[in-house]
């Protein structure tokens, strides 16, 4: 259908045109907070929101630029925050470890204050989205076309909304406090400070509410594909940021409505489905553009985790994560994979991670994508429900042994008992979110810091010892961004 192909983000050149008028748009707003490369464009805003049409391009260039120009790894949405927080939790081992290198120093746990491009480059992508997805709220509620139609003005805004939500939930989660922007106008954003991280949870809240009631039920905006965000993807969010919050009654409750659109959703009975183009798994994933003469029709997360060749991998499972699968984890034997090779010595076995089966040797450039990035998965609705239930929240402990099971049985390991309870139960819910989400976008570093676990087990690797404080639980803000706005402060320690 014609309107299939205008809502692909990949589609067209147009597309990524989008993306460049949206760096017009925000680009003297960026200026105190990053930099953004000069717009070839000289298109104005209500040329951009005059039409459904283009307002919708506008709206799919976000997208496109969550992924960032090129395919090159420096853009927060294609496989760098997975990366870098695995990085400093205790998922992932890189090889230049004992190196003088940025990703050396995450593994260490001993960031300096000049920071790195990896983390420089995660705060300035997230705002970089944050910018583009403001400009699209300004500009529908601004344009004074009747070509832009109240649909598409709820559409698009609730879209920009769900996205802000979601990249200011990875800023906290990152750097802590950070300038809550809300607006595409220079004026407003020049040397904003940081805003503390409550009242920015509460924004988020807001802006998943609004989405959630004006996103569509369904994915046709995308012709079928889980590529752009609907309600149950704002609803999915809301159910996380309730979670951070302590807010278990609300968090499990906006779990079960996604649990409970069977319609939509459901467990692939095997693994090695659940990144895949189709999974009935996925409530949000991102396509990649598969002309990208890197990466092709792999996703960079498959790109940079898999081995290359006979090379080898640049990064590797820890012993923490694997010894805590237990013996015939499904989990374990398909997300698992091994290679035999020598960095600095004789050849030895390393464990990495395949979530993702395209990577750089069997990639091909221009070839169809079996699988996208997956940004939101079912499972995760049923931890967040189960720690939810074990902390009160309706369905008890009962409920919370139930929505384990539900995840352990597609692993195919034995039940837990439904005798567990308090701490015990408490414990099977971490084990539970490390062995499903490890690897995925930072979960399990986000949820040792904000279960307060993260010094006693990430201080006790060897490789982090000794620790150099809890600061190095934050990462530092871009130094250029301290100098150069001077009421942003840096995070203590840096």
């Amino acid at each position: 259908m014609k309107r299939t192909s205008l809502f692909h983000p990949f589609k067209t050149g147009r597309l990524f045109m989008a993306a460049g008028v949206l760096a017009l748009l925000f680009c003297s707003a960026c200026k105190k907070l990053l930099t953004v490369p000069p717009p070839v464009n000289q298109v104005t805003a209500e040329q951009v929101f005059s039409t459904d049409l283009q307002a919708n391009s506008a709206m799919a260039g976000i997208y496109v630029s969550m992924l960032g120009p090129g395919g090159a790894t420096d853009n927060f949405a294609n496989g760098l925050t997975t990366r870098m927080a695995a990085l400093s939790s205790d998922e992932l081992i890189t090889i230049y470890l004992g190196l003088n290198i940025p990703f050396a120093l995450f593994n260490t746990n001993k960031i300096t204050g000049e920071g790195s491009v990896e983390s420089n480059m995660i705060w300035s992508s997230l705002y970089a989205t944050i910018y583009g997805a403001n400009a699209v709220i300004d500009g529908v509620a601004t344009s004074t076309s009747s070509r832009l139609t109240e649909p598409a003005r709820k559409q698009f805004a609730a879209e920009a909304k769900c996205i802000r939500a979601f990249c200011y939930f990875y800023l906290v989660n990152f750097f802590g406090d950070a300038p809550l922007v809300l607006v595409a106008d220079p004026l407003t954003v020049a040397a904003m400070p940081r805003t503390p991280v409550r009242q920015v949870y509460e924004q988020i809240i807001r802006d998943l509410e609004d989405a959630q009631a004006d996103l569509p039920p369904d994915y046709s905006v995308s012709g079928g594909k889980r590529i752009r965000v609907n309600k149950w993807a704002a609803t999915a969010l809301l159910a996380r940021a309730y979670l951070f919050l302590g807010d278990y009654g609300n968090a499990a409750a906006e779990a079960t409505k996604v649990i409970d659109n069977t319609a939509l959703y459901e467990l692939e009975d095997d693994p090695n489905r659940s990144f895949l183009t189709d999974s009935r798994e996925a409530i949000w994933q991102l396509a990649q553009n598969v002309n990208d003469g890197l990466a092709g029709n792999a996703t960079m997360e498959g790109y940079n985790l898999l081995p290359f060749g006979v090379a080898g991998v640049a990064t590797y499972l820890s012993d923490q994560l694997l010894t805590a699968f237990e013996p015939g984890d499904q989990r374990r034997e398909k997300w698992v994979d091994t290679i035999r090779f020598g960095f600095t010595g004789p050849p030895a076995l390393y464990h990495y991670p395949a979530k993702y089966k395209t990577g750089p040797v069997n990639r091909v450039i221009g070839g169809v994508a079996t699988e996208y990035y997956m940004l939101l998965r079912l499972a995760e609705q049923y931890l967040i429900r189960a720690e939810a239930r074990a902390h009160g929240a309706p369905g008890g402990p009962a409920g919370a042994i139930a929505d384990l099971n539900i995840i352990r049985d597609r692993a195919d390991i034995p039940d837990l008992p439904e005798t567990l309870a308090d701490t015990a139960l408490l414990d099977a819910v971490a084990k539970e979110w490390q062995t499903e989400m490890f690897c995925e976008w930072g979960h399990r570093w986000f949820n040792l810091k904000r279960t307060g676990k993260a010094r006693e087990v990430l201080s006790a690797i060897a490789m982090k010892q000794p620790w150099e404080g809890d600061y190095q639980l934050l990462y530092p803000l871009p130094r250029q961004n301290t100098h150069e706005a001077g009421r942003l402060v840096q995070n203590p320690g840096y």
